[in-house]
């Protein structure tokens, strides 16, 4: 008889298969604490009621066009497609996962010439020449479900590396609105002294004006130089730190420094109105806390595979082939052969405590990745109050800011005024000028520093981004083709 023709074994394994178990816990998502509302929330000023959800393409809020293609270059960043590839190498590790739920086959072939030693009953004396052709199978039911929770916790762990993806794009989109934002003010401070520097040399030639006819002093002339060959190392310096931030650009949009520049422009983004959101959707719009939620997951699947491995396990095996001592009668219907078995089963009764050290060690990193979820859920919070509170100081200031930086300019007309008057001195005009200048700057870095909030705001938000958007478990295995189960790789 042939096992092919037999449904006997097909059938008790598939009923062994679908009757098996699955030990360990299922996964309950756990608890996060959350506020009603956000601290630092009150007097927030909310974005038209069209604009109440913040979009994934967050960047336009800020209405700059040349950001906005830059942000659409983020994809050929070398650390985004880093996380690519290990995400289909996750997907990869679910699709191994799943093979194990199939027995395995194998092809053999054998030759053997040999001779009997004499003295033994021997059927045919002499030397002996056997062909073997074989097909064998192997497997173990996974009565336990130790391989579905593996592959339940492959899955998760592959839907947590689609977050943790996700959470790099967000983050290297973040760096990039804040690289910008920081080179644009330079760009600003730039333009402002370059005009300081041309009141400078005005004030420097009143001065040398006024020497000339002896009004003032030779060192009225010399501190006129120093401040204003002060203000030009200044503005040179600026560059500096303007290349910082292009080459920074240009890495992350994946260009080397040399293959990208961007040309000076004014500075006149001003913080959008962000769409806020309430505290307990921030645990959905955030990357990271889900992909910290999905490490739960994989964690508590793996606590099934720890005690699976204290259950028996069950080995079952069967062959079919042809045996002859010619190859000319290998494959006659006499020479066939069929074997079910051996089947085997095994229980280990001591194994110095491993198993319960595994199976502790796989409780105990469940509680560690509730805690690490619980830990990012209140950073998540923390980031958000952080900005809020951030942006609506920021804001008091940048008005008291500008009312100082208009008094600073009437004290500087004022003053230049009493000393071409012949009432003050000199140094009246550079503690002045000074003022202004200082003011000015301030002004400016005010600006950024509410742009860098915003965007720090915004990607605390989640930047868009939903819990929906994770992958499916069906997603998280990939696609597989019948090529992927052939022995032989191809390579498209």
């Amino acid at each position: 008889m042939s096992f092919c023709r037999s449904p006997i074994l097909p059938v008790a394994l598939l009923a062994c298969q679908l009757s098996a178990c699955t030990v360990g816990p299922d996964y309950i998502r756990p608890s996060a604490p959350v506020a009603a509302e956000f601290k630092e929330s009150k007097d927030w000023k909310t974005a038209d009621p069209r604009d109440h959800v913040l979009g994934s393409n967050w960047w336009e809020l800020f209405g700059d066009p040349l950001l906005n293609s830059l942000e659409q270059q983020v994809a050929s960043n070398q650390s985004i497609i880093q996380a690519e590839a290990q995400y289909r190498q996750a997907q990869h590790l679910v699709q191994s996962a799943q093979s194990s739920l199939l027995p395995l086959a194998s092809l053999n072939g054998s030759f053997n010439n040999f001779r009997s030693a004499k003295g033994q009953s021997q059927v045919i004396p002499g030397i002996r020449t056997l062909f073997n052709n074989s097909v064998t199978m192997a497997w173990e039911p996974d009565l336990w479900g130790s391989v579905r929770r593996q592959i339940e916790s492959n899955i998760a762990s592959a839907q947590a590396s689609a977050g943790t993806l996700q959470g790099l794009r967000l983050a290297t989109q973040a760096s990039l609105a804040d690289a910008y934002f920081q080179l644009r003010a330079l760009d600003a401070q730039k333009q402002l002294y370059d005009e300081t520097v041309a009141a400078y040399q005005q004030t420097l030639k009143i001065t040398q004006n006024r020497y000339a006819v002896g009004v003032v002093a030779k060192t009225d002339v010399v501190q006129a130089e120093t401040q204003l060959q002060s203000a030009r190392a200044q503005a040179l310096n600026l560059g500096i730190q303007r290349a910082k931030y292009e080459h920074a650009i240009a890495v992350l949009i994946g260009k080397t420094p040399a293959e990208f520049s961007i040309a000076a422009s004014d500075f006149t983004v001003q913080a959008p109105a962000i769409p806020l959101s309430l505290p307990s959707e921030l645990l959905e719009r955030r990357p990271d806390i889900a992909t910290a939620e999905r490490q739960i997951a994989a964690a508590n699947a793996q606590i099934g595979v720890a005690k699976a491995a204290y259950y028996p396990s069950l080995n079952l095996a069967m062959s079919n082939g042809f045996q002859s001592s010619s190859v000319s009668s290998l494959f006659n219907s006499l020479s066939r052969y069929w074997a079910l078995g051996p089947a085997a089963g095994a229980l280990t009764i001591f194994d110095g405590g491993v198993k319960n050290a595994q199976y502790q060690q796989a409780i105990a990193s469940f509680d560690a990745s509730v805690a690490a979820y619980r830990q990012t859920v209140l950073t998540g919070f923390q980031e958000v109050e952080d900005n809020l509170a951030a942006l609506r100081i920021l804001e008091q200031e940048t008005e008291v800011q500008h009312q100082a930086v208009t008094a600073a300019n009437k004290a500087l007309e004022l003053t230049i005024n009493q000393y071409q008057a012949g009432t003050i001195s000199y140094l009246n005009v550079m503690t002045a000028q000074t003022a202004a200048l200082s003011n000015r700057q301030t002004a400016v870095q005010l600006q950024a520093q509410r742009l860098s909030t915003a965007v720090l705001l915004i990607k605390a938000l989640g930047g868009g981004w939903q819990e929906q958007l994770l992958p499916s478990e069906q997603q998280a295995s990939g696609e597989r083709k019948w090529t992927d189960y052939l022995i032989l790789p191809l390579v498209e």
